[in-house]
């Protein structure tokens, strides 16, 4: 492989909430007197995620529109709050997940960006997130060690779709065979970039990489290099640099 572009994740990828998005949403609710465990909330969310569909009054997944639904459907039809206080409830979690300070990175993720950028190689994240992405990355120091953002609600058109990872090869200028993409999710991150033509890379944080003798192998999920941390996506990658 030719490698002239590195497209990355961002949520559980990159970077990740604290607390956890679930625990967002259920302080929301007890602070309106909803007794609910985390837990609770989780089951919940997802439940809320699969029911509705990808577009929702004109409004992509992820966008404000959509999400407004999405609170709608947790707080207002499952949990019994008052249809009045949803806006003020929408407005505190939209604030809470515009707020960089909401975010942290994973060690090694501004080393791994510089690393890349002393390469030469075109740097993109790519993820279905809201329309706030570019300016959470902004406050967490991301947005100019990278080269552009592709964000799902902004683009509309989400992974695993093949039409995202074109986008952002086309904003890089290379062709599909010359770039890698790196994420958490087999099927969205793994099986989209490679049906795209893209070469990808599973990153599992705390799961370590799979060792076959003295390098890095294989997901047993999805058959892709698999890392534990991007200090070691890091490594994978310029192990790519040295065999070309």
């Amino acid at each position: 492989m030719s490698l002239k572009a590195v497209f990355i994740d961002a949520g559980n990828t990159l970077l990740y909430e604290k607390p956890s998005r679930f625990e967002i949403y259920a302080q929301a609710a007890r602070g309106r007197g909803v007794e609910i465990t985390t837990e609770r909330m989780t089951e919940l969310m997802r439940s809320a995620h699969q029911a509705l569909p990808r577009e929702i009054d004109g409004g992509f997944r992820y966008s404000e529109n959509w999400f407004s639904k999405y609170i709608e459907r947790i707080f207002h039809e499952e949990l019994g709050l008052s249809s009045d206080e949803l806006p003020a409830l929408s407005a505190e979690i939209f604030g809470r997940f515009a707020d960089p300070e909401t975010f942290r990175l994973f060690p090694g993720a501004l080393e791994l960006l510089d690393g890349l950028r002393r390469r030469g190689l075109a740097i993109g994240i790519v993820s279905n997130w809201s329309q706030r992405l570019p300016g959470i990355l902004a406050g967490l120091g991301v947005d100019l060690r990278v080269d552009f953002v592709l964000a799902s609600a902004i683009e509309r058109v989400e992974k695993p779709e093949r039409e995202i990872f074109l986008r952002a090869c086309a904003r890089a200028g290379i062709s599909p065979a010359e770039a890698l993409h790196a994420g958490d999710d087999a099927r969205k991150d793994v099986e989209g970039a490679r049906a795209a033509g893209l070469s990808p890379v599973r990153v599992v944080h705390g799961g370590g990489r799979v060792v076959q003798g003295a390098g890095f192998g294989d997901d047993p999920e999805t058959g892709a290099p698999r890392v534990g941390s991007l200090f070691e996506l890091a490594d994978w990658i310029a192990g790519q640099d040295c065999q070309d």
